[in-house]
This record gives structure tokens, C-alpha cells and sequence, in this order.
């Protein structure tokens, strides 16, 4: 493969292209409100920090259940679609922000989380849907890859300005106005720059709402689903349990224990940077393989990057470098994967049935999300030990995950032949 070919961009379609400026316009506004809306709502509005975590986990993740059922539902019918869909999501998102930024009290934040749930889960079905209608099997990696890193530049640009905004102006509620003027204007690219992208059949005993019990019939995406619930556990872990880990227990010089906020800060920046530095190039080289065998990749660099943190807090020496090393390689297991899945489910799914699909897909992140931080919490509130084995016991764990993948690849080899 040639140096231009690896680092060049794919020749998708305009549509495609839209789309991931779209997402970049919305991340950036996700972005702006990340890490400053519990920091608004406790110190601005008075809210206990129970009541913010209630509202921003628990409340947003319910409706981001229903969300994303209804989006499957809605993505697969005729008269919603993807375009219309998406559409949908944006302007429920837009509201939401509304009601942040008029926020005084606990049920009307509670409101806007429920509507923000709602809004970003109908989002995801409809715009993977609209990616796979629009390439090809061959681009579909390298077409999901782009609009990942649409995600993550847009994130990590909204971090940045909000904290500039927030520096210079010191107006939280600005955060949330300008989160939902970015949701206006992906509306306002759908309406006019996106027509509907897949032909439904006319006609009128279609219902789209068995499209989830066909897809929970499907034997190869049950199986898949099973190791995707251990992928998105892992993301969580990174997320969520590994940033408290190098704080409470890594040796960061001789007698002291714990990384500064700034040197932790340094180490998750330059996994950002690396994942999208990395997201296309690893993409195109996975395309060699089949959709499982990429993900068996992305599954060793998980044992491996875990195991890495098992040395990181247990070396006593150079822990910064075992540190950044680890990250790296979990940066390379996090964008093998996210475009691999996506372009797997696309792949089992009929035509007709992709918004069923993917959204079972996407409920393995709320269940990921779920399983994944008190698990990462209780290890680290019993004893040191247990959270340095926490690891190596995740490290171990990639191979139940390699064992169904390798099944699942021979299943769909056969049907291939």
C-alpha cells in the first residue's frame, strides 16, 4: 500500500462528506458543554452534586434507551427515514439546550437531560444508517472511520473553545446557547445539502417496529453483540476507572504515589491526538481483513494496552513512559474497533432493517456504560492490589472475546462460500 494511499483522503461520496461536517458542527457544541455543565449546575444553579450526577447519568441514559430504540423504529420507516430522522434529533437536541440554558431548579434540568437523551439517541441509528446507504462494503470502513474523526476533532475543538469562552466571559449559560445553535445549523446542513438516502419500498403493511425482532433473531448479531458489550466496557474503563487509577496508585517518584492533573491531562490529550492521527490509516489497513479479524486485532491491542497499565502501576520506575506507551496502543485498539463494528452490523443487516440494527448496536454502549464504571470503582475502593490486578484481569478477559469472533468469522465465511 502506498504512503499516499495510507494517509490520503478516500474518494467518498459529497453526502458522505456533509454528514461528517455535520457531526463536526454538532461535536463541537457537545464539546463546548462537556466538562463544564456539572461545574455549571452545581455552582451556578446550586444543585447537589447527587442531583447532577442523577440527572447527567442516570435521567440521560434512560431516555438515550428509548432514544435509541425509537430512532431504530423511526430510521427503518417510510415515513420518518434517515433524513427525517436526523432532523428530528437535531431539533429535540436544540430544545434541550433550551431548557439547560433556562435551567434555575432540579426538575427542569432534569427535563433537559431527558430530552438530550432522547435527542442524541435517535441521532445515532439514523446517521450510520445514512453512511452505510451511501458506500459501498469496500468504503464502508474508511467512510465510518472519517466520520469518527469528524467525532473526536469536533470534541476536542468544543473542549478547547469552551474553555476559552468560559475563561474570557465566565457565561455558562452561553455554553448551552451556542451547543444549541450548533444543533440549528446541522439541521439547517440535513434540510437543504441531504436528501433521503435509501429507497423504501411503497409499501403500506411494511411496519417497521419487527425490525428489532428480526434483528434480535439473528443469530451472527446476537454473537456479535456479546463481544460489543466487552468493547465498549473497555472504552469505559479508559474513560472513566483509568484517569483515578494513575491518580490514587501509580508511583509518580521515589515515596510518592499518584500522577499530577496536569500530567494525567498530558497523557489522555496525546491519546486524543494519536486517535486521530491514527483513525484513518489503521482503518485502511484493516480493510485487508474481514470484519471479525479486525476486531480480533483491536482485541490483542486491548490486552496488550491493559497489561501495559498493570506494569505502569506496578514498575516503580519510568511509570510516565509505561503510561504514554499504554495509551498509545489503546488509542490504536479504540479506532480499530468503532469502524470495524459499525461497518460488521451494516454487513449482517438487510437494507430495509439497517436502523434496527444498528440500534440494538448502539445499545451496547449504554449497557457498556452501565456495567463498566461501578466495576472499575469497586477495584479501586478495596485495596491497591485489586486495583493493579484489575489489569491484568482485563488483559486476560480479551480472550473470551477473540474465541467468539473466531467463531462468528468461520459462521459468516461459510455463508460466504
Amino acid at each position: 500500500m502506498s504512503k499516499n494511499r495510507l494517509f490520503g483522503l478516500p474518494q467518498l461520496s459529497i453526502k458522505v462528506w456533509i454528514l461528517a461536517a455535520g457531526r463536526l458542527l454538532s461535536q463541537i457544541g457537545t464539546g463546548f458543554t462537556l466538562f463544564y455543565a456539572p461545574i455549571f449546575f452545581v455552582n451556578e444553579v446550586g444543585l447537589s452534586a447527587v442531583q447532577v450526577t442523577i440527572g447527567l447519568g442516570t435521567s440521560a441514559s434512560i431516555s438515550g434507551v428509548l432514544g435509541r430504540f425509537l430512532g431504530g423504529v423511526f430510521t427503518d420507516s417510510p415515513f420518518w427515514g434517515r433524513r427525517r430522522t436526523l432532523l428530528l434529533s437535531a431539533a429535540i437536541s436544540a430544545i434541550a439546550d433550551v431548557v439547560f440554558a433556562l435551567s434555575y431548579d432540579f426538575p427542569t434540568f432534569i427535563i433537559g437531560n431527558l430530552l438530550m437523551g432522547l435527542g442524541i439517541g435517535t441521532y445515532w441509528p439514523a446517521t450510520e444508517a445514512a453512511v452505510a446507504d451511501l458506500t459501498t462494503i469496500e468504503q464502508r470502513n474508511e467512510a465510518f472511520a472519517i466520520t469518527k474523526l469528524a467525532d473526536n476533532i469536533g470534541l476536542g475543538l468544543g473542549v478547547v473553545l469552551g474553555g476559552v469562552w468560559i475563561g474570557s466571559f465566565g457565561n455558562y449559560r452561553g455554553l448551552f446557547v451556542i451547543d444549541g445553535i450548533s444543533f440549528l445549523l446541522f439541521f439547517v446542513l440535513i434540510y437543504f445539502a441531504i436528501a433521503e438516502t435509501y429507497q423504501f419500498q411503497k409499501n403500506p403493511k411494511q411496519k417497521s417496529s419487527r425490525g428489532w425482532l428480526t434483528a434480535l433473531s439473528d443469530r451472527r448479531l446476537i454473537i456479535f453483540l456479546l463481544v460489543n458489550i466487552l468493547f465498549t466496557t473497555y472504552i469505559s474503563q479508559v474513560q472513566t476507572t483509568m484517569p483515578l487509577y494513575f491518580k490514587k496508585f501509580v508511583p509518580a517518584a521515589i515515596g510518592e504515589t499518584g500522577f499530577s492533573p496536569q500530567i494525567i491531562s498530558l497523557i489522555f490529550s496525546w491519546h486524543v491526538v494519536f486517535s486521530a492521527i491514527s483513525q484513518l490509516p489503521v482503518a485502511r489497513f484493516l480493510n485487508r481483513f474481514s470484519r471479525p479479524r479486525a476486531l480480533i486485532f483491536s482485541l490483542l491491542c486491548w490486552g496488550i494496552g491493559f497489561y501495559i497499565i498493570w506494569v505502569t502501576g506496578v514498575s516503580g520506575t519510568y511509570s510516565v513512559v509505561w503510561a504514554i506507551l499504554a495509551l498509545t496502543i489503546l488509542a490504536i485498539a479504540t479506532v480499530s474497533y468503532t469502524p470495524s463494528a459499525s461497518a460488521l452490523v451494516v454487513d449482517l443487516a438487510p437494507p430495509q432493517l439497517r436502523g434496527a440494527y444498528l440500534s440494538l448496536n448502539s445499545q451496547c454502549w449504554a449497557i457498556g456504560y452501565l456495567i463498566g464504571p461501578p466495576m472499575g470503582g469497586w477495584a479501586l475502593d478495596i485495596s491497591a492490589d485489586v486495583a493493579h490486578n484489575f489489569w491484568r484481569a482485563a488483559a486476560v478477559s480479551v480472550i473470551a472475546g477473540i474465541l467468539i469472533l473466531q467463531y462468528l468469522d468461520r459462521i459468516l465465511s461459510r455463508r460466504r462460500n
